[in-house]
């Protein structure tokens, strides 16, 4: 068996890493909103570029019809809330409640769809809860109030909700124009909501923290591509739980990057760890 998807996983999980480090450092010169629409341009120039260049793969309308609801679901709601949570729990936290995304999707399988209730669901249900509350526990000592921990869960659910729709998309059209049309479709909501709200007018950023951001930007983007390609050429049941080890990963960086304002303890190592034992258990087994 080809070891390409779980290559292709594991890259996305280290690119999904260093974006949350990138995320955090940035947010130290600009604000979240600043953060998320670099974020956004970044991966349309990219992506469009890339469309421009490569083959062209196929573009059938009901793939590029749910590539874009999953850009307004999962790219604008689920990255908007990461930004925010990031900046309010950290990139450590934020990083592993909002790896319960894989957790959240099998749930919503179970209560749309029917699935069966089987111990290992129900055993990682359990160790994600005792992690989730730790994670939250930690709170006073990392400098977050608890219902912060909403953010990031809030981002799992709209990344969780639309790992079916990317699934779906890839089938019928090819994963690069997919990719692209639901970045697009985000930024161009971002764009309408901040001229009708206003926001833009409260938007600030150093020059130090841009280049954080477009960095941000081009792991994030990176990491989202290497999972659309490897749910192409891949099982969900093997990509979704090594691109669920981002958290891991963003404990090794965090200490070497972010030790001076994100210090870590030993609730957030431990509940982080729990959290992706218990979405492995539940996605694998």
């Amino acid at each position: 068996m080809t070891r390409l998807p779980h290559l292709l996983a594991l890259a996305s999980a280290v690119c999904s890493a260093f974006a949350s480090i990138f995320i955090r450092q940035g947010l130290r010169g600009g604000d979240a909103q600043s953060g998320f629409g670099i974020n956004l341009l970044v991966g349309a120039t990219g992506l469009w570029t890339a469309v421009l260049l490569l083959p062209a793969g196929p573009a059938r309308l009901d793939g590029l019809a749910l590539f874009a609801l999953s850009g307004l679901i999962g790219t604008f709601g689920g990255r908007l809330f990461r930004f925010l949570s990031i900046d309010k729990v950290g990139a450590a936290v934020s990083s592993a409640l909002i790896g319960l995304a894989p957790f959240i999707s099998a749930a919503l399988a179970i209560g749309l769809l029917g699935e069966a209730v089987t111990l290992p669901i129900v055993v990682g249900t359990v160790v994600i809860v005792g992690g989730t509350i730790l994670l939250t526990a930690s709170g006073r000592k990392v400098g977050f109030r608890a219902w912060h921990i909403i953010l990031p869960l809030l981002s799992a659910a709209c990344f969780g909700a639309v790992a079916i729709l990317r699934k779906l998309g890839v089938g019928s059209t090819g994963p690069v124009l997919g990719f692209a049309v639901t970045v697009t479709t985000a930024l161009t909501v971002f764009v309408i909501a901040s001229a009708l709200t206003r926001n833009y007018r409260r938007m600030s950023c150093s020059r130090q923290s841009v280049a954080y951001f477009v960095a941000a930007g081009v792991a994030e983007n990176a990491s989202v591509l290497l999972t659309v390609f490897a749910l192409k050429v891949g099982h969900v049941s093997v990509v979704t739980p090594l691109t669920s080890a981002a958290p891991l990963f963003v404990l090794v960086l965090a200490p070497m990057f972010l030790g001076d304002v994100e210090p870590l303890t030993l609730r957030v190592v431990v509940g982080t760890v729990l959290i992706v034992l218990g979405v492995y258990a539940i996605t694998v087994f």
